[in-house]
């Protein structure tokens, strides 16, 4: 029967379902489908899968099975933050390895006989779909009064008689998936067949039999069953899945919506006491939220933090405010703000983060304007650590700079705001808001934002690479320039600002690695901070020092300023001869 969901604002389908193993004595296909409630269905969609295990196997059913279940199962146990293509495909990967592992453990030698199959599968999320592809099931959409095939087959045919599935689930150590992503509309329909009935099916009569359909199921029934009375000699499987409902465009607020929903409570004072929370006294108060410390009832300190009166009418700020503590319970890193223990119910809208006693890398480089080299290493690594945990889970930071990094009494260094963080999977369930928006602040954040281009994982490196410079020469690599782009122009007008000809010169390879992680082209900066972090403990492999580097690339300013002074002289010497 039809499953159908009853909610206004949520993404809504009916599915309709048939398998038959038809003139076979075992049926191989296996399928399913899953509508999950609550988070699941915002944060990782509704799933449809297909496999068809193949004829020479006795047990290609087993395949079939096993990887529709790990769909069904494991892809939703998959971190919140990562989005469909990371976690299905992860998914799929890990099943097709263990099937492949069973086949080499009972030694099958031909994998025509192991376990073995076909997969299919559909993932709706928002308003987009999600295509996952391997072997010669199909998916279809119905578009107007035609029926269009969205995957193709990999099968190799040798003949008109003879062909073979060139690529499948459980045949080699590593599978490749075919990918695709597209947007949805209300009242699309899509198919997943396996080859019983899609090679004996009049596409014609599948379109009229879709177009009045109330009972989904009784469609599916009616498709398959003309396929066999058409001549079909394999097993048959359908699914139908139609789209009844979008949710709004809400850039997530559907995720949060029961926090969101809570009052903006009035502002605290000292032990006052918030939901067992006994509020000892202020942290931090500014246009944008009021910080302060608290303790628990068991005497544990936290940290409150309370939204502005003032923006009360902004949700894109209030979500990005209970999003910090959604990132800081699906992070684990001594090199991140952990979550402090949230009651079981709240009164009032706040989060609930760890309290981290110390200062901030801003306060330290103050106290410590000369660092050594070692403690800067030793910094910048703690820092890198913390961004590795970020981007595991497909997050971009998005603001990282010496105000967001804590250092504690014990010297571990945490990044401490997520306020500007942009997490693959959440955005992905909501709408197609601008990626490019430039949330960090304008002297770390990495040019590509300014032209529109939205961040990646180089983006936060930037960011780190500028606070590796500033930490080592107390200044900017770039000045204030960065913040003046508007154009491709402008980006390779930036002029790294060398220290080779300074009183108190870096080393000319770690300046090299501070300028390969600080390069203006994303494209040419290091490809993680791992190699980053090695390049500022040794010199790079592809470092060359030149035997005469010229000034201009030394110190571009100082050149400029001997060149103007040579013209001014010759200027002056001119005017002189000619009275």
């Amino acid at each position: 029967m039809p499953k159908d969901m009853d909610a206004k604002n949520q993404l809504t389908v009916s599915i309709g379902q048939y398998s038959d193993a038809g003139r076979k004595p075992v049926n191989q296909d296996f399928h399913g489908a899953l509508i999950p409630s609550s988070n699941d269905l915002t944060l990782k969609g509704i799933t449809l899968a297909i496999a068809d295990g193949i004829s020479s196997s006795p047990v290609s059913q087993q395949a079939a099975e096993t990887i529709v279940k790990a769909l069904m199962s494991d892809y939703y146990c998959t971190s919140d933050a990562w989005p469909v293509k990371t976690a299905a495909s992860r998914v799929i990967n890990a099943t097709n390895s263990w099937l492949y592992a069973q086949n080499r453990r009972d030694r099958v030698s031909d994998m025509n006989r192991g376990l073995v199959c076909t997969l299919s599968a559909l993932v709706l999320k928002g308003h987009s779909a999600h295509l996952f592809h391997v072997g010669d099931s199909r998916i279809w959409q119905v578009s107007g009064d035609s029926l269009e095939p969205l995957t193709q087959d990999h099968r190799i045919e040798l003949s008109a008689s003879e062909s073979y599935l060139g690529r499948s689930i459980g045949s080699e150590p590593q599978v490749e998936i075919d990918y695709k992503e597209f947007t949805l509309s209300r009242g699309d329909i899509f198919l997943l067949t396996t080859d019983g009935v899609h090679e004996h099916w009049d596409r014609r009569h599948v379109v009229d039999t879709l177009r009045d359909a109330e009972d989904l199921d009784q469609a599916a029934k009616e498709i398959a069953t003309a396929a066999l009375e058409n001549g079909s000699e394999d097993n048959l499987t359908i699914q139908i899945v139609r789209v009844e409902n979008l949710p709004d465009l809400d850039n997530g607020e559907g995720l949060l919506k029961e926090t969101l929903s809570l009052p903006i409570p009035s502002l605290p004072k000292a032990g006052d006491i918030v939901d067992g929370f006994k509020i000892v006294r202020s942290i931090v108060s500014s246009a944008r939220s009021h910080i302060y410390l608290a303790t628990t009832e068991y005497d544990d300190r936290v940290v409150l933090k309370f939204p502005s009166v003032d923006l009360r009418e902004s949700s894109e700020y209030l979500r990005r405010l209970v999003m910090e503590e959604w990132i800081a319970r699906r992070i684990q890193s001594p090199h991140v703000l952990g979550p402090g223990k949230a009651p079981e119910h709240r009164s009032a809208l706040y989060t609930v983060t760890e309290f981290v006693e110390g200062q901030t890398l801003r306060q330290w480089m103050t106290d410590n304007p000369t660092p050594t080299l070692e403690q800067v290493r030793d910094i910048i690594e703690q820092i890198a650590r913390a961004l590795r945990a970020f981007h595991r889970r497909e997050m971009l930071h998005q603001d990282l700079r010496p105000e967001n990094v804590m250092i504690d009494t014990d010297g571990t260094v945490k990044i401490i705001d997520f306020g500007s963080t942009r997490v693959a999977g959440v955005q992905e369930a909501s709408s197609p808001r601008a990626d490019q928006d430039i949330l960090g602040t304008a002297q770390y954040t990495a040019p590509e934002y300014f032209l529109g281009y939205g961040g990646t994982t180089q983006s936060d490196l930037f960011s780190l690479g500028v606070i590796t410079y500033e930490l080592l020469t107390g200044r900017l690599p770039f000045g204030a320039s960065v913040s003046r782009i508007r154009t491709q122009k402008d980006i390779n007008r930036l002029t790294f600002k060398s220290t080779l000809a300074s009183k108190k010169p870096l080393p000319d390879w770690v300046e090299h690695a501070l300028r390969r992680a600080t390069h203006p082209d994303s494209v040419k900066r290091y490809e993680s901070s791992s190699e980053f972090i090695a390049d500022l403990k040794r010199p790079s492999p592809h470092f060359k020092r030149p035997k005469d580097q010229p000034l201009i690339d030394k110190d571009p300013v100082l050149f400029w300023k001997i060149l103007s002074g040579i013209f001014a002289a010759t200027t002056i010497i001119a005017l002189t001869y000619r009275f």
